[in-house]
């Protein structure tokens, strides 16, 4: 069943307007309310009216107060959640590693939640059809990019992964129609990335993101939007730690997608990588 929906508020909550947060702000209380109630029932019930909670639905990305009742209903039948722990001064290793593990696992199944299949859909299409891909990030999420990269090149996709900005740019200038940009940032607000994502917008270069749950400036400027969960980030938990995996967690998703539609092309491909490698290590 799908599920997600409290999560997705939880993220937006702050950025929504006024009227729409109230309505948000009642589901949370009341999550339960929801499944038996129409659109103006919640409006009226939040003080507010029937058409914000179509705005609220509209703002969080789904398809619809059904779509969100859906995931609400989900929700309320899932196992309690534990949570993100932070690590406390003087932990055990034992400690570590069980807190490690569960933010781990918690992160990528929130990252699930926030998973829209159509923007999925797309987004391999999108890829499938690409001449070239050049993934772009700055930090912790350059790491992602070049892990994409390399696992494009491995099924003979022309991809790249460049930090420095100028060079980037200097793809985009000379980028074909069948080229992409992928924008990657967690807080979707990294400067060079908006600026990367602007200037493709500006030559006509088809876009995707990968950034938080939410509205920001790089998703906003991005033809296809990829998100992954958005949690409040312990202090040692921002060294980009469960939100580094739950983005390779995404990029996996789309590889497997890609491969599994050019199935024989992608095995082909594999072995020959494979046995290049070997011959290198082998050197013979």
């Amino acid at each position: 069943m799908a599920a997600g929906g409290l999560k997705m508020i939880q993220n937006m909550l702050e950025q929504l307007p006024t009227s729409e947060r109230k309505i948000a702000e009642y589901i949370l209380e009341n999550p339960q309310s929801v499944l038996n109630s129409t659109v103006n029932d919640i409006g009226i019930q939040a003080n507010t009216s029937g058409a914000a909670v179509i705005r609220l639905c509209k703002s969080l990305g789904l398809n619809g107060f059904q779509d969100l009742k859906v995931r609400v209903a989900g929700d309320l039948v899932k196992p309690v959640e534990q949570g993100y722990r932070d690590i406390e001064p003087e932990e055990s290793l034992y400690s570590i590693v069980q807190k490690t593990t569960s933010n781990s696992i918690q992160s990528l199944r929130d990252s699930e939640e926030m998973i829209n299949y159509g923007e999925l859909e797309r987004a391999v299409q999108t890829l499938l059809q690409a001449k070239n891909v050049h993934f772009f990030g700055i930090g912790a999420s350059n790491i992602i990019a070049i892990d994409a990269q390399q696992k494009l090149l491995r099924i003979h996709k022309g991809a790249t992964a460049f930090s420095d900005a100028h060079l980037v740019a200097t793809l985009i200038a000379n980028a074909g129609k069948d080229d992409v940009v992928f924008g990657i940032s967690y807080s979707g607000e990294t400067s060079e990335v908006v600026k990367v994502m602007a200037l493709a917008k500006e030559q006509g270069v088809k876009t995707i993101s990968l950034t938080k749950y939410g509205q920001t400036s790089v998703s906003s400027l991005a033809d296809i939007k990829l998100f992954i969960a958005s949690s409040g980030e312990a202090p040692f938990r921002s060294a980009a730690t469960s939100s580094r995996l739950a983005q390779l967690y995404i990029i996996d998703i789309l590889f497997l997608a890609i491969a599994t539609a050019e199935y024989e092309q992608t095995v082909e491909y594999i072995d020959k990588t494979r046995e290049a490698i070997r011959f290198l290590k082998q050197g013979k």
